[in-house]
């Protein structure tokens, strides 16, 4: 009886402690957070692109509850956007954690890293040794940053298997490769392959990393196995209140255990995201880097901006085409006169080329004309579904049948007799033709009377020669300098080349503001 009424007296006192104790570590935390996000709010006040005062800074306010003035994100895209188009869409050579981390940072402020200023940043990752030759932490941030905003990439699969080859014998990971692993390099594979554990490769893996002791020498070693743990769903109790030892009077963190050692700012905006991560995961929330719960910055942001690009005509369908492979070229156009508009619009992959080789002097197919038109206007068709379109030798298995699709649906092409004649040569009357199509949904007027006709096309020798159908088509074209007013002839039946395409669609671009 009395040790009955003994232990019902500690079952008692147990849990009328357990409430306040819970209440204790949710005010500590919380505190902690808003401590640091107030800190970094004033030591970071405009964020720049860096490892230090800038991407990590961004995350960890962004990704916390604490009230950030909408302006602070907004210039820091400002920052980021000028930055990158500074350096042209090559943040680096070598280090492609640099595309990795600015990724995170835009996505987390609520803009979309696959056109700042004109430039794809998650283009880059799909070049899977350039991303993985600084080492094991190329991989793990790529696929981090990819999965961000789960944007779209074909290395996925290739950045798990590289994460998990480099795994070392006792669990866990470091840099240099050689055991034993440090929680620094570990914590952050564990956050790389937290949403994949559903692959029995990957569950192997994590559980055998987390079976490992590690001694903490710094916070930001701390931090890395704290934002895992809660990516991976474990307990984060015992990683925060050993983060807490490190906390600092005003609310910034150092990066040793040392009572002389003062505030660190990278180890202040480490400790932040770190406490973020676990206070999202207290509160039910995604992790960290699972940024699908973004607010509607971006959105609204981009409504703005397609609503600012181009002329105040244009189709609402009509986008700009980012640069995703900066500073492409080709062999063979190294002295061609067109070589700034071949270059402009093979990186943005409107146009491609072959070994190499752009063939500027090939001719194209009316088909692949279409093709390189929708796509330098950013007009995409999901389906290849040819029947709206109604070119009886079209078929749905065509390789460019959802561009010829699309070409119709939006009146650039109309064929003839209910056939498209997708695989004839297109002529430069019936580039013109198509061309000025284009400019038309562009916001340019297009529109000629006779006597501009005439007065436009008289200059040249061989005008009666072309179609009466084509002869507004060309004069537009001339009068815009999307054709060259310098040649003598119209030359209107022969072929056009795969240069004077490139050169008709860039001088469209600029002229109708899509292209700087």
């Amino acid at each position: 009886m009395k040790k009955f009424t003994a232990l019902t007296l500690l079952i008692a006192i147990a849990l009328s402690l357990a409430p306040s104790a819970f209440a204790a570590n949710v005010k500590t935390l919380d505190s902690a957070v808003n401590d640091a996000a107030a800190y970094i709010l004033n030591t970071v006040a405009k964020p720049e692109v860096g490892s230090v005062g800038g991407e990590w800074a961004v995350i960890g306010l962004a990704r916390s509850s604490y009230s950030v003035p909408a302006s602070y994100f907004e210039n820091y895209y400002k920052t980021a956007e000028k930055y990158v188009k500074d350096k042209k869409g090559l943040l680096h050579d070598k280090k492609y954690t640099e595309y990795s981390r600015v990724i995170l940072g835009l996505t987390a402020a609520g803009f979309d890293p696959r056109n700042v200023g004109g430039y794809d940043l998650t283009a880059p990752l799909e070049d899977f040794d350039k991303t993985i030759w600084q080492g094991i932490n190329g991989p793990i941030w790529a696929l981090i940053a990819l999965d961000s905003g789960n944007y779209a990439s074909s290395r996925r699969e290739n950045f798990i298997a590289e994460i998990l080859s480099k795994q070392l014998p006792d669990g866990g990971w470091n840099l240099s490769g050689i055991s034993p692993s440090d929680p620094d390099m570990t914590g952050m594979a564990l956050q790389a392959l937290a949403k994949y554990q559903d692959k029995k490769d990957v569950k192997t893996a994590v559980e055998k990393a987390l079976k490992i002791k590690f001694t903490y020498k710094t916070s930001e070693g701390i931090v890395q196995m704290l934002v895992a743990s809660a990516a991976l769903g474990k307990s984060t109790d015992a990683l925060v209140d050993e983060l807490l030892k490190y906390r600092k009077a005003d609310g910034s963190f150092s990066h040793i255990l040392d009572s002389n050692d003062g505030n660190n700012q990278m180890a202040t905006e480490q400790a932040l995201y770190g406490l973020v991560a676990a206070q999202r995961a207290r509160d039910g929330k995604s992790s960290l880097y699972e940024m699908g719960d973004i607010n509607n910055r971006e959105q609204i942001t981009n409504n703005k901006d397609e609503a600012a690009i181009g002329l105040p005509g244009k189709h609402i369908g009509i986008k700009i085409v980012p640069v995703t492979l900066p500073g492409k070229t080709f062999s063979d156009i190294k002295n061609h006169a067109s070589k700034t508009a071949i270059e402009a619009l093979a990186e943005r992959e409107i146009i491609s080329g072959a070994n190499g080789l752009f063939n500027p002097n090939n001719n194209i197919t009316i088909a692949g004309f279409a093709a390189i038109v929708t796509k330098s206007l950013g007009l995409y068709s999901d389906s290849a579904n040819v029947v709206s379109a109604g070119f009886s030798d079209v078929s749905v298995n065509h390789m460019f049948a959802k561009y010829i699709n699309t070409a119709a649906i939006y009146k650039l092409v109309s064929g003839s007799g209910g056939k498209f004649n997708p695989d004839a040569t297109i002529s430069r009357e019936s580039a013109a033709a198509l061309v000025a199509n284009a400019a038309k949904i562009c916001g340019l007027d297009i529109s000629k009377n006779a006597a501009e006709i005439r007065d436009t096309l008289a200059q040249f020798g061989d005008y009666t020669k072309s179609a009466d159908w084509a002869r507004g088509a060309l004069a537009f074209c001339y009068s815009e300098g999307i054709l060259d007013e310098k040649d003598l002839d119209i030359r209107p039946k022969d072929a056009v080349t795969r240069a004077e395409i490139a050169e008709m669609l860039y001088r469209l671009l600029i002229k109708a503001e899509l292209m700087k």
